[in-house]
């Protein structure tokens, strides 16, 4: 329609309600006038070729018509938890920076212990851990763990440290699969550390009723290379192992799913991470409807490591805002982002607030949060999320067809689905398909360095995690960056 023939149009005028139809005059559009401008612009090629898949597959469709909602419960809460990741290797270090993030803008914190001090704040104790959280109130600031096959001692460590405060909201995030998984070894079997965390689980649940004992976790699938559907499987199954081993514990089996936190990582692909989201929604509701509960799922979500680039470090900037932005508006009820240094080395305090402040920025000023699930009713993304939670919820019958997700990471299972994407993700980059920007496309022309913080090595003792028996083996899911793979 040219400018002369709009002009010509008669003014809308508002209806009853006041409301004044914009689209009024206009002939309304079919999906044939849609399908021959895109074909004069194809020159020839089919409609078809607009059509882009997931690394595993699943179709994304240049043109969705109306989809019917996907099957789940959307969080109802306004806004999400702004949790900040703590790992500077020294308690005293660690405290500092745990304090200045809740007091400027962070509700909670996530402190990852290494009693080595290379990943991690070095503590191997009750008393090393409650220096860090010194002057931290617990009761109205949650903390969270990240402590791998030390979970269980730092669940004990973490609820001393809380004594007073039956009421803290603590996330213990017990998460033994995640570290057998991404290690490829168990100090001992890993059915014996699923009862062992859970036996602390059970006891500390009673005095601690707001606390969440488990994270079940897919985002070791995600960082390995593994598509979305099997980080969705990944992060089910071990849910279902989780729930199995409370219950087994002598926890209720309505509270052993209420204390279990789903863990996903957050890419720059926002699309298709708010779709995941959606879709973790739907597999959780599923297999707790199968159990007899009807509690909604608790997302975790953190930014993914794997797409940021040591390459022009600032760009990962945007790949954190991106992944932000997906996180808020996929529903996840706590929303980790990492700093746009983390694939160079230790953040700065400069980075670490860019990593705070993005979020404060995508709640506070972009309102994200004042929707509860803002892609419901777009049928594209409905439609997504329903394939997404089809896809995963085959790939969790196949893990539970092999005896349960130890047993699919033992014969290899989940490793060769993981290698399948890695090669697929390959492919794109060496094809263009899939651009990283800064390496395979916008080169800087010149260095453009990121500041990183340097530490003194700490490490202090520690007790063991072995356990009797022998050590469980499986193909190690090892952490990729997709600069990589160019």
């Amino acid at each position: 329609m040219g400018f002369k023939s709009l002009m010509s149009l008669p003014p809308a005028t508002p209806d009853s309600a006041g409301v004044q139809p914009l689209a009024a005059g206009f002939a309304p559009a079919s999906e044939a006038d849609w399908a021959a401008l895109v074909q004069k612009t194809l020159k020839g090629e089919s409609v078809e070729s607009l059509t882009r898949r997931t690394i595993e597959g699943l179709p994304i469709q240049p043109l969705y018509q109306q989809a019917a909602p996907a099957a789940f419960a959307p969080k109802t809460a306004a806004g999400w938890d702004i949790r900040t990741l703590v790992r500077n290797p020294t308690a005293v270090g660690a405290n500092v920076e745990a304090l200045q993030d809740l007091a400027n803008g962070a509700v909670s914190t996530l402190i990852r212990i290494d009693p080595e001090g290379a990943e991690g704040v070095a503590v191997g104790s009750a008393e090393g851990l409650a220096q860090v959280l010194d002057g931290v109130l617990l009761d109205v600031a949650p903390v969270a763990l990240d402590a791998g096959f030390l979970g269980a001692r730092a669940a004990d460590w973490l609820a001393a440290a809380a004594k007073g405060a039956p009421s803290a909201p603590l996330a213990l995030h017990m998460d033994p699969l995640s570290a057998f998984a991404r290690g490829g070894a168990s100090p001992g079997p890993m059915e014996a550390h699923l009862i062992a965390c859970a036996g602390v689980g059970a006891r500390l649940a009673e005095p601690y009723p707001k606390a969440t004992l488990f994270l079940a976790s897919g985002r070791v699938a995600h960082e390995a290379g593994g598509g979305e559907a099997l980080e969705l499987a990944v992060a089910a199954a071990a849910a279902l192992a989780y729930a199995k081993a409370l219950t087994r514990a002598a926890l209720p089996h309505g509270q052993a799913f209420e204390r279990i936190v789903l863990g996903l990582a957050l890419d720059a692909d926002y699309f298709l991470t708010i779709a995941k989201l959606r879709a973790a929604r739907v597999v959780w509701s599923k297999i707790a409807g199968a159990c007899g509960v009807d509690w909604p799922a608790k997302i975790e979500a953190r930014s993914s490591g794997r797409m940021l680039t040591r390459a022009d470090a600032w760009n990962n900037m945007i790949r954190l805002t991106a992944a932000g932005l997906a996180g808020a508006a996929g529903g996840a009820d706590a929303v980790v982002l990492g700093t746009f240094t983390d694939a160079l080395g230790a953040p700065t305090a400069f980075a670490r607030r860019q990593a705070r402040n993005t979020q404060l920025i995508l709640m506070e000023e972009a309102n994200l949060g004042r929707v509860a699930d803002p892609a419901a009713g777009c049928a594209y993304l409905e439609t997504l999320t329903d394939e997404l939670a089809r896809a995963a919820w085959d790939r969790f019958q196949a893990i539970e067809a092999a005896g349960g997700l130890i047993a699919a990471l033992e014969s290899g299972l989940v490793a060769r689905e993981v290698e399948a994407a890695r090669a697929e993700l390959r492919t794109r980059i060496a094809q263009r398909q899939l651009k990283v920007l800064g390496v395979t496309d916008f080169a800087p022309t010149e260095e453009r360095p990121a500041p990183v913080a340097s530490f003194t090595p700490t490490q202090v003792s520690a007790p063991s995690p072995r356990l009797p028996g022998p050590d469980s083996h499986c193909p190690p899911l090892e952490p990729i960056r997709l600069e990589d793979l160019a």
